[in-house]
């Protein structure tokens, strides 16, 4: 099969029928052999409904509804885990991603040799205020983060080689990152196309201002993952070795200047009544702390089962 085409989609019950005739004449026009797997992230209206008629129509359309809302990062690993084309296209089903974009993408993908490639809304037609701008500093903080130059890494559009999608794990809200993913997972050859964005045709977006901050709090997670995921003992370690041994000889060194003081016959004070005796009684005290958070994240690390993310209501074809 030439082409998998994942759509996570929560209420999007208007832009179904259009999307799927959109797809289907792209397909057939450069003769893929395709499937489109929509994920049904726990709708609330006619969604699920509407990709039952489809699927019963055309045997290309398969659907999977979740129990309910388990957010947009676990309906993408749910579609990857079922992706079976060689290319897998990823796209929104708000009619934001232009179908027309999936041959060039698969063209890059197959002829180019790229593992993973973006695709960057460079002219948009979103709120200046509420989300181009937030975008771009956003864009901005995970480039430097990462070390990977996209332009868009939150644009829904993009094309992977198979390997690559089953190879990743997208869990939480890491769907922003997935090139960041890719790129940790071993991945290097990750490119970007610009691609036309359009403005949504029907309903509300689903995504506030608060996925901006999310964001930044997952980018902090992806780089700490990255860095430390397989060994925490490295920063937490070595953190609270530096911090135990930095209170311990502050410590020792209150302690020794105290009895020299004793013995020059000069004016002390008790060891309690000392702030600096705190301080490093402090230090020494989160150093053992820390030691111990990254002994324990080892331990964790090493003995953590895999379990289910999410739940399946039903699926069809």
């Amino acid at each position: 099969m030439n082409i998998s085409v994942v759509i996570p989609l929560l209420n999007e019950q208007e832009s179904l029928p259009e999307l799927h005739t959109w797809i289907t004449k792209v397909m057939q026009a450069h003769s893929y052999t395709y499937e489109i797997l929509f994920i049904d992230d726990g709708s609330t209206d006619n969604s699920w409904k509407i990709i039952s008629e489809l699927a019963a129509a055309d045997t290309h359309v398969h659907g999977l509804r979740f129990l309910t809302n388990y957010g947009k990062s676990q309906a993408l690993h749910a579609g990857f885990a079922a992706a079976l084309g060689d290319v897998v296209i990823t796209m929104d089903a708000d009619l934001q991603d232009n179908p027309e974009e999936i041959p060039a993408l698969f063209q890059m993908i197959t002829a180019d040799g790229y593992d993973l490639v973006s695709g960057w809304k460079k002219k948009r037609f979103d709120d200046v205020v509420t989300k181009n701008l937030p975008s771009k500093l956003f864009n901005w903080a995970a480039r430097r983060t990462s070390g990977l130059d996209l332009n868009d890494f939150n644009c829904g559009l993009k094309a992977y080689k198979n390997q690559v999608v089953k190879n990743i794990e997208v869990s939480g809200e890491m769907h922003r990152y997935i090139p960041v993913l890719a790129k940790n997972a071993g991945f290097r050859k990750i490119g970007e196309k610009v691609v036309k964005h359009q403005a949504r045709k029907y309903g509300e977006t689903k995504f506030g201002m608060e996925r901006f901050i999310n964001g930044f709090l997952d980018l902090i997670t992806i780089w700490f993952l990255s860095r430390f995921g397989k060994r925490p003992m490295h920063l937490f370690g070595a953190m609270g070795s530096v911090m135990f041994v930095i209170g311990f000889f502050a410590a020792g060194f209150i302690g020794i200047n105290k009895l020299i003081r004793l013995y020059s016959d000069l004016p002390t004070i008790r060891v309690t009544d000392n702030p600096w005796f705190y301080i490093a009684l402090t230090t020494m005290i989160i150093g053992t702390q820390l030691f111990l958070a990254g002994f324990l994240g080892e331990i964790i690390l090493r003995t953590k089962n895999n379990e289910p993310r999410y739940k399946i209501a039903e699926e069809t074809n």
